[in-house]
């Protein structure tokens, strides 16, 4: 039997082998450990596996790459060495044209289309949904966030709010959870975030998202995805924006669209409505002390 068709049948259990292990992954293995994933499968968002899917499949290639780069070097390392009984140099050879283009040839497809599927992607994660189910206003502060939920009018008279305080550490050092903001989103609706800040850069992460994106003054960045597994998710501040950043917290319940409006309404009966501009007042607690804030500092 040829050679060729003797390495061919080599390699058929190698890749059954191949399949079985890949079958025995768990979600969370095959989208390479990245939060975001349950063992059922299902996606925090309607973009998470597209993002850990980019994240994979770009380690699959360098892996391979590496693999038979390293192999080459020790292949030359251990055909090229010197024999016992050799003396002086070997023989210099000034360049190989064949293998200098493809050195070149390789990287640069490998640039390319590292770029190209990078690019694709993110046209896909900065696409803005024009008639979102949810418009929601997320405001960066030092340190915490407020969120309002915006209606139908366009002074914002319907919309109802929450403001924030930063993460609490109890005693014993643990983040008193119950204190966080919290902000809720309906599973299967479509969101569209306006992302704020009051002062300085932040960055709005929510983590099993496995997006982020800054905060700028004066400028008002967007961000559009759909929830498509109810539960608690963390979020934080990305960028460092003073001395009590890593306090700078919050949770994202993803629930039923029933319990979602039922949170509107409570937010309502609370008097919590209009614009938040106009009831906003930044010092809600003393930063970095867990305690109250006087009349005078938070009448601003």
């Amino acid at each position: 039997m040829p050679s060729k068709h003797r390495l061919r049948w080599a390699l058929v259990p190698v890749g059954i082998a191949a399949a079985v292990v890949l079958a025995g992954c768990t979600p969370t293995e095959l989208n390479g450990f990245l939060p975001g994933f349950v063992e059922d499968g299902t996606q925090a968002t309607n973009h998470t596996a597209m993002v850990s899917g980019l994240w994979v499949n770009s380690w699959i290639v360098l892996l391979a790459v590496g693999v038979i780069t390293w192999g080459l070097m020790a292949w030359a390392a251990i055909a090229y060495r010197r024999r016992k009984g050799q003396s002086g140099l070997p023989v210099q050879l000034r360049y190989n044209m064949p293998i200098e283009i493809f050195y070149t040839i390789v990287p640069l497809i490998l640039v390319v289309g590292f770029f190209a599927f990078t690019a694709r992607d993110q046209t896909t994660l900065e696409t803005q949904t024009e008639n979102p189910d949810v418009s929601i206003t997320a405001i960066g502060k030092q340190w915490s966030w407020d969120f309002q939920y915006n209606g139908e009018d366009e002074d914002n008279a319907d919309a109802v709010w929450t403001m924030g305080i930063q993460a609490q550490p109890q005693p014993n050092g643990d983040i008193d959870q119950d204190e966080l903001p919290t902000l809720y989103l309906p599973v299967g609706k479509t969101v569209k975030i306006k992302l704020q800040t009051r002062d300085v850069v932040h960055s709005f992460w929510i983590i099993d998202f496995l997006y982020k994106k800054d905060m700028v003054p004066a400028r008002d960045n967007y961000w559009s995805f759909t929830p498509e597994r109810e539960g608690t998710y963390a979020g934080k501040c990305a960028e460092l924006c003073g001395e009590y950043h890593s306090m700078m917290l919050f949770n994202v319940k993803v629930v039923s669209e029933a319990e979602y409006e039922d949170y509107l309404e409570s937010l309502r009966e609370a008097g919590q409505t209009g614009d938040i501009d106009h009831a906003y007042d930044r010092l809600q607690n003393l930063p970095g002390t867990g305690g109250e804030a006087s009349a005078e500092e938070g009448d601003h």
